[in-house]
Protein backbone atom coordinates (compact mmCIF):
# COMPACT_ATOMS: atom_id res chain seq x y z
CA UNK A 1 0.00 0.00 0.00
CA UNK A 2 1.08 3.08 -0.95
CA UNK A 3 1.15 6.72 0.90
CA UNK A 4 0.44 9.61 -0.54
CA UNK A 5 2.74 12.17 -0.55
CA UNK A 6 1.29 15.03 1.63
CA UNK A 7 0.00 18.16 -0.10
CA UNK A 8 1.60 21.41 -0.32
CA UNK A 9 -0.18 23.82 2.27
CA UNK A 10 -0.54 27.32 0.05
CA UNK A 11 1.16 29.86 1.49
CA UNK A 12 -1.12 32.47 3.94
CA UNK A 13 -2.42 35.01 2.06
CA UNK A 14 -1.61 38.60 3.64
CA UNK A 15 -3.78 40.13 5.20
CA UNK A 16 -3.71 44.34 4.52
CA UNK A 17 -4.09 46.27 6.70
CA UNK A 18 -7.26 48.39 6.92
CA UNK A 19 -7.76 51.92 6.89
CA UNK A 20 -8.36 52.52 10.69
CA UNK A 21 -5.22 50.46 11.12
CA UNK A 22 -3.20 52.21 9.05
CA UNK A 23 -4.75 55.98 10.11
CA UNK A 24 -3.64 54.79 13.77
CA UNK A 25 -0.30 53.54 12.41
CA UNK A 26 0.14 57.61 10.91
CA UNK A 27 -0.89 59.02 14.14
CA UNK A 28 1.13 56.57 16.22
CA UNK A 29 4.72 57.54 13.96
CA UNK A 30 3.26 61.46 14.31
CA UNK A 31 2.92 61.30 17.82
CA UNK A 32 6.34 59.31 18.48
CA UNK A 33 8.02 62.34 15.84
CA UNK A 34 6.33 64.86 17.89
CA UNK A 35 7.74 63.83 21.00
CA UNK A 36 11.44 63.20 19.86
CA UNK A 37 10.53 67.12 18.59
CA UNK A 38 10.08 68.23 21.57
CA UNK A 39 12.22 66.60 23.86
CA UNK A 40 14.97 68.05 21.71
CA UNK A 41 13.66 71.39 22.01
CA UNK A 42 13.68 71.21 25.91
CA UNK A 43 17.12 69.22 25.92
CA UNK A 44 18.46 72.03 24.21
CA UNK A 45 16.37 74.51 26.26
CA UNK A 46 18.00 73.39 29.59
CA UNK A 47 21.75 73.58 27.88
CA UNK A 48 20.88 76.73 27.12
CA UNK A 49 19.31 77.56 30.50
CA UNK A 50 22.47 76.07 32.06
CA UNK A 51 25.33 77.87 29.83
CA UNK A 52 23.54 81.38 31.20
CA UNK A 53 23.46 80.87 34.63
CA UNK A 54 27.02 80.21 34.42
CA UNK A 55 28.06 83.23 31.58
CA UNK A 56 27.84 85.58 34.63
CA UNK A 57 30.22 83.80 36.96
CA UNK A 58 32.93 83.38 34.35
CA UNK A 59 32.44 86.44 32.97
CA UNK A 60 32.90 87.99 36.77
CA UNK A 61 36.12 85.56 37.30
CA UNK A 62 37.71 86.50 33.80
CA UNK A 63 37.13 90.12 34.14
CA UNK A 64 38.74 89.80 37.82
CA UNK A 65 41.51 88.07 37.03
CA UNK A 66 42.16 90.78 33.88
CA UNK A 67 42.18 93.51 36.28
CA UNK A 68 43.79 92.36 39.39
CA UNK A 69 45.91 89.36 38.65
CA UNK A 70 48.53 91.97 37.74
CA UNK A 71 48.66 93.36 41.13
CA UNK A 72 49.16 89.74 43.30
CA UNK A 73 52.78 90.27 44.36
CA UNK A 74 53.95 89.34 47.70
CA UNK A 75 54.14 92.58 49.02
CA UNK A 76 50.31 92.88 48.20
CA UNK A 77 49.88 90.08 50.78
CA UNK A 78 52.42 90.41 53.18
CA UNK A 79 51.54 94.30 53.48
CA UNK A 80 47.70 93.48 53.36
CA UNK A 81 45.95 93.75 56.68
CA UNK A 82 44.61 90.89 58.50
CA UNK A 83 41.07 90.53 58.24
CA UNK A 84 38.65 89.78 61.16
CA UNK A 85 38.13 86.03 62.49
CA UNK A 86 34.24 86.25 60.87
CA UNK A 87 33.16 82.50 62.23
CA UNK A 88 32.70 84.42 65.96
CA UNK A 89 29.83 82.30 67.55
CA UNK A 90 27.93 81.43 65.30
CA UNK A 91 28.89 77.79 64.30
CA UNK A 92 28.64 76.49 68.30
CA UNK A 93 25.55 78.22 68.81
CA UNK A 94 24.19 77.45 65.72
CA UNK A 95 24.97 73.80 65.92
CA UNK A 96 23.67 73.41 69.06
CA UNK A 97 20.06 75.20 68.34
CA UNK A 98 19.53 73.28 65.36
CA UNK A 99 20.37 69.87 67.50
CA UNK A 100 17.61 71.10 69.83
CA UNK A 101 15.17 71.65 67.14
CA UNK A 102 15.68 68.39 65.53
CA UNK A 103 15.62 66.14 68.75
CA UNK A 104 12.80 68.43 70.04
CA UNK A 105 10.75 69.51 67.05
CA UNK A 106 7.47 69.51 68.62
CA UNK A 107 8.21 71.66 71.07
CA UNK A 108 6.66 75.00 71.49
CA UNK A 109 10.25 76.47 71.92
CA UNK A 110 11.28 74.49 68.97
CA UNK A 111 8.63 76.16 67.05
CA UNK A 112 9.64 79.31 67.69
CA UNK A 113 13.35 79.07 67.04
CA UNK A 114 12.67 78.01 64.22
CA UNK A 115 10.31 80.60 62.94
CA UNK A 116 12.99 82.89 64.19
CA UNK A 117 15.92 81.70 62.81
CA UNK A 118 13.58 81.51 58.78
CA UNK A 119 13.44 85.59 59.72
CA UNK A 120 17.17 86.02 60.63
CA UNK A 121 17.58 84.25 57.15
CA UNK A 122 16.12 86.68 55.14
CA UNK A 123 17.14 90.00 57.58
CA UNK A 124 19.42 92.16 55.54
CA UNK A 125 22.86 92.44 56.43
CA UNK A 126 23.06 96.35 57.12
CA UNK A 127 20.28 95.75 59.41
CA UNK A 128 22.82 93.04 61.21
CA UNK A 129 25.32 95.83 61.52
CA UNK A 130 22.99 98.92 62.92
CA UNK A 131 21.47 96.04 65.41
CA UNK A 132 25.12 95.07 66.34
CA UNK A 133 26.34 99.30 66.35
CA UNK A 134 23.66 99.90 68.64
CA UNK A 135 24.07 97.08 71.63
CA UNK A 136 27.77 96.36 71.25
CA UNK A 137 29.34 99.38 69.78
CA UNK A 138 27.66 102.09 71.53
CA UNK A 139 28.33 100.34 74.76
CA UNK A 140 32.05 99.72 74.56
CA UNK A 141 32.48 103.85 73.05
CA UNK A 142 34.50 102.47 69.84
CA UNK A 143 34.69 100.35 66.61
CA UNK A 144 36.44 96.97 67.30
CA UNK A 145 36.94 93.30 65.82
CA UNK A 146 34.50 91.78 68.34
CA UNK A 147 31.58 93.99 67.23
CA UNK A 148 32.59 93.09 63.54
CA UNK A 149 33.08 89.07 64.21
CA UNK A 150 29.86 88.85 66.71
CA UNK A 151 28.06 91.10 63.77
CA UNK A 152 29.07 88.34 60.92
CA UNK A 153 28.54 85.62 63.75
CA UNK A 154 24.91 86.46 64.46
CA UNK A 155 24.38 86.41 60.61
CA UNK A 156 25.64 83.36 60.39
CA UNK A 157 23.54 81.64 63.66
CA UNK A 158 20.24 80.85 61.72
CA UNK A 159 22.04 79.34 58.45
CA UNK A 160 23.95 77.05 60.38
CA UNK A 161 20.67 76.17 62.84
CA UNK A 162 18.61 75.30 59.98
CA UNK A 163 21.00 73.12 58.30
CA UNK A 164 22.19 71.51 61.39
CA UNK A 165 18.20 70.58 62.01
CA UNK A 166 18.15 69.26 58.31
CA UNK A 167 21.12 67.00 58.38
CA UNK A 168 20.45 65.36 62.30
CA UNK A 169 16.64 64.53 60.44
CA UNK A 170 18.38 62.35 58.39
CA UNK A 171 19.91 60.43 60.99
CA UNK A 172 18.10 56.93 61.23
CA UNK A 173 15.98 56.61 64.24
CA UNK A 174 17.08 52.85 64.47
CA UNK A 175 20.88 54.81 65.82
CA UNK A 176 19.04 56.68 68.48
CA UNK A 177 17.13 53.57 69.61
CA UNK A 178 20.03 51.25 69.71
CA UNK A 179 22.18 53.62 71.88
CA UNK A 180 19.25 54.46 74.15
CA UNK A 181 18.92 50.62 74.71
CA UNK A 182 22.61 50.07 75.18
CA UNK A 183 21.67 52.58 78.56
CA UNK A 184 23.11 55.73 76.84
CA UNK A 185 21.54 59.42 78.04
CA UNK A 186 19.57 60.88 75.49
CA UNK A 187 22.13 63.96 75.70
CA UNK A 188 24.70 61.55 75.11
CA UNK A 189 22.93 60.01 72.15
CA UNK A 190 22.25 63.42 70.62
CA UNK A 191 26.00 64.27 70.72
CA UNK A 192 27.99 61.26 70.74
CA UNK A 193 26.00 59.35 68.29
CA UNK A 194 23.88 61.66 66.38
CA UNK A 195 25.95 64.43 66.23
CA UNK A 196 28.85 62.75 64.69
CA UNK A 197 26.77 60.83 62.48
CA UNK A 198 25.46 64.08 60.71
CA UNK A 199 28.84 65.51 60.97
CA UNK A 200 29.74 65.95 57.39
CA UNK A 201 26.33 67.59 56.67
CA UNK A 202 27.02 69.80 59.53
CA UNK A 203 30.59 70.56 58.10
CA UNK A 204 29.09 71.16 55.09
CA UNK A 205 26.64 73.65 56.21
CA UNK A 206 29.52 75.75 58.12
CA UNK A 207 31.34 76.06 55.29
CA UNK A 208 28.79 77.29 53.13
CA UNK A 209 27.54 80.06 56.42
CA UNK A 210 31.23 80.93 55.93
CA UNK A 211 31.34 81.47 52.14
CA UNK A 212 28.02 83.31 52.38
CA UNK A 213 29.63 86.19 54.79
CA UNK A 214 32.98 86.37 53.56
CA UNK A 215 31.94 89.14 51.78
CA UNK A 216 29.69 91.19 53.75
CA UNK A 217 30.87 95.35 53.78
CA UNK A 218 27.61 96.43 55.35
CA UNK A 219 27.61 95.17 59.17
CA UNK A 220 31.69 95.90 59.31
CA UNK A 221 30.90 99.44 58.46
CA UNK A 222 29.08 100.16 61.91
CA UNK A 223 31.39 97.46 63.90
CA UNK A 224 34.90 97.37 62.89
CA UNK A 225 34.86 100.35 60.69
CA UNK A 226 38.48 99.54 59.10
CA UNK A 227 42.18 100.41 59.79
CA UNK A 228 45.10 101.62 57.59
CA UNK A 229 47.87 100.22 59.32
CA UNK A 230 48.10 96.42 60.66
CA UNK A 231 46.79 96.05 63.59
CA UNK A 232 46.11 92.43 65.91
CA UNK A 233 44.03 93.73 68.94
CA UNK A 234 40.36 92.80 68.80
CA UNK A 235 39.43 95.72 71.33
CA UNK A 236 40.32 97.98 68.24
CA UNK A 237 38.87 99.12 64.46
CA UNK A 238 40.62 96.29 62.33
CA UNK A 239 41.13 95.89 58.90
CA UNK A 240 38.73 93.68 56.63
CA UNK A 241 39.33 92.26 53.10
CA UNK A 242 35.53 93.50 51.77
CA UNK A 243 36.01 96.94 53.77
CA UNK A 244 39.52 97.19 52.05
CA UNK A 245 38.25 96.63 48.93
CA UNK A 246 35.70 98.85 49.26
CA UNK A 247 38.19 102.06 50.21
CA UNK A 248 40.65 101.46 47.48
CA UNK A 249 37.37 101.18 44.98
CA UNK A 250 36.37 104.73 46.15
CA UNK A 251 39.91 106.00 45.76
CA UNK A 252 40.76 108.53 42.85
CA UNK A 253 44.08 106.75 42.21
CA UNK A 254 44.57 103.75 39.38
CA UNK A 255 46.85 101.80 41.68
CA UNK A 256 44.51 101.63 44.20
CA UNK A 257 41.77 100.61 42.15
CA UNK A 258 44.62 97.48 40.68
CA UNK A 259 44.60 96.89 44.35
CA UNK A 260 40.66 96.88 44.91
CA UNK A 261 40.54 94.18 41.52
CA UNK A 262 43.37 92.31 43.19
CA UNK A 263 41.46 92.37 46.89
CA UNK A 264 38.65 91.34 44.92
CA UNK A 265 40.42 88.22 43.11
CA UNK A 266 41.80 86.71 46.18
CA UNK A 267 37.73 87.47 48.08
CA UNK A 268 36.46 85.24 45.60
CA UNK A 269 39.09 82.52 45.38
CA UNK A 270 38.62 82.27 49.27
CA UNK A 271 34.73 81.80 48.65
CA UNK A 272 35.81 79.42 46.21
CA UNK A 273 37.98 77.66 48.03
CA UNK A 274 35.47 77.10 50.60
CA UNK A 275 32.83 76.00 48.31
CA UNK A 276 34.96 73.70 47.00
CA UNK A 277 35.93 72.47 50.36
CA UNK A 278 31.95 71.82 50.76
CA UNK A 279 31.29 69.89 47.73
CA UNK A 280 34.12 67.45 49.74
CA UNK A 281 32.53 67.24 52.25
CA UNK A 282 28.84 66.60 50.48
CA UNK A 283 30.53 64.22 48.21
CA UNK A 284 32.28 62.17 51.44
CA UNK A 285 28.98 62.00 53.70
CA UNK A 286 26.72 60.53 50.03
CA UNK A 287 29.64 58.16 50.15
CA UNK A 288 29.29 57.24 52.96
CA UNK A 289 25.71 56.83 53.27
CA UNK A 290 25.36 54.90 50.13
CA UNK A 291 28.32 52.15 51.87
Amino acid sequence: MTVAPPRPVPPRRREHPSISQRAYAERTVKTLTRRKVVNSVMVGLTWVAAVLATLPLLFILFYLLKKGATSLTPAFFTQMPKPIGEAGGGMPIGIGAGLYLAEHKGTKLATIVRFLSDVLNGLPSIVMGIFAWQFIVRPMGHFSAIAGGIALGAMMIPMVTRTTEEMVRLVPTSLREAALALGYTRWRTSLVIVLRTAAAGIVTGALVAIARIAGETAPLFFTALGNQFSSTSLNEPIAALPLQIFHYAISPYDSAHALAWAGAVVLIGLVLIVSIAARFATRARFGNAAD
